[in-house]
């Protein structure tokens, strides 16, 4: 819980650091904790699910989206198979997200619908790391399968530092005829339009019933700046707190500071709310146990490759 809200991260990765290129690794070691690869990784470079689990428990946090990414030009080949150790180690707080790219996958609805199958709470798609665009008709069968199963959809809109990123893709109007063609599939922007597309995610968001802005990667002090030519508390009504962990030094200090900006009802919706009601398969929040108090201190460091 943060401040008696519930609290979801919605952007995770908990990869196997073999799988991965260097420069992931260094941005992990950079903007993460000091001796975090050491305690949540063994020495093979797997994830250890119960120091995991143990450590979102103490930052306050209920349900944890966690991200793969099929990516070898940019970050490297993260598995979705690799996640479910640790959901299966606590299932409530821990929830797998698909991915696919269609450089890599066909049919394309064939292994969406594997990783569904397999509890995936939503679809996330890289087109920056990918090497791809979002509008590619070869996508359109995933989109179909989403819009039929009730999964949101998350795009990652905004720039990326890792070498063999393809920036020009993140550009959220490429979602434009997804929006149109598919009016029943939620669509998450990851990153909110990091980089130079703000007013284009804040106008979607605003102006689409199914569109929303996932906070991950952006400081929570700079967000009136991002988003000023919006009227904040309207437009954070559309909004999905995320971290982009482990590129984060606190996910409580982050949901501390997101929620200072934002009046009480606004804050229970940002933090936790929205992102109940939309992701697949997460728990009732009845049913979540009681979680140590996240702790009010700020520390707003924070930057997504």
């Amino acid at each position: 819980m943060q401040g008696g809200h519930v609290l979801v991260d919605a952007h995770v990765h908990v990869p196997v650091l073999g799988s991965l290129r260097p420069a992931w690794v260094q941005w992990a070691r950079d903007f993460g904790p000091d001796g975090l690869l050491d305690r949540v990784w063994d020495t093979d470079g797997r994830p250890r699910p119960a120091e995991l689990d143990t450590l979102f428990g103490d930052e306050g946090v209920d349900v944890a989206m966690l991200f793969c990414e099929y990516s070898p030009k940019a970050t490297g080949m993260q598995e979705f198979d690799d996640l479910l150790p640790i959901v299966e180690h606590n299932p409530v707080r821990f929830h797998p997200v698909a991915n696919v790219n269609p450089h890599l996958h066909f049919p394309i609805a064939t292994e969406l619908t594997r990783q569904l199958d397999h509890g995936a709470a939503a679809l996330k798609l890289h087109p920056v790391h990918g090497g791809f665009r979002c509008d590619d008709a070869g996508l359109y069968p995933a989109y179909a399968v989403l819009e039929e199963r009730g999964v949101p959809l998350v795009v990652h809109c905004g720039t990326s530092t890792f070498p063999g990123s393809s920036n020009e893709f993140a550009d959220p109007t490429y979602l434009l005829p997804v929006v149109r063609d598919f009016p029943g599939l939620d669509i998450v922007l990851a990153h909110g339009g990091r980089g130079w597309w703000y007013d284009a995610a804040a106008f979607l968001a605003l102006t689409h019933p199914t569109v929303w802005i996932e906070l991950s990667g952006l400081p929570p002090k700079r967000l009136p700046e991002y988003y000023a030519r919006h009227d904040l508390t309207r437009l954070a009504r559309r909004w999905i707190f995320g971290t982009d962990w482990p590129g984060v030094p606190s996910i409580a200090r982050n949901a501390a500071a997101v929620a200072d900006l934002l009046p009480e009802d606004v804050a229970t919706l940002v933090l936790g709310g929205n992102a109940m009601s939309l992701y697949a398969g997460l728990p009732d929040p009845a049913d979540l146990p009681d979680q140590t108090p996240a702790r009010p201190a700020h520390d707003e460091r924070n930057r997504d490759g």
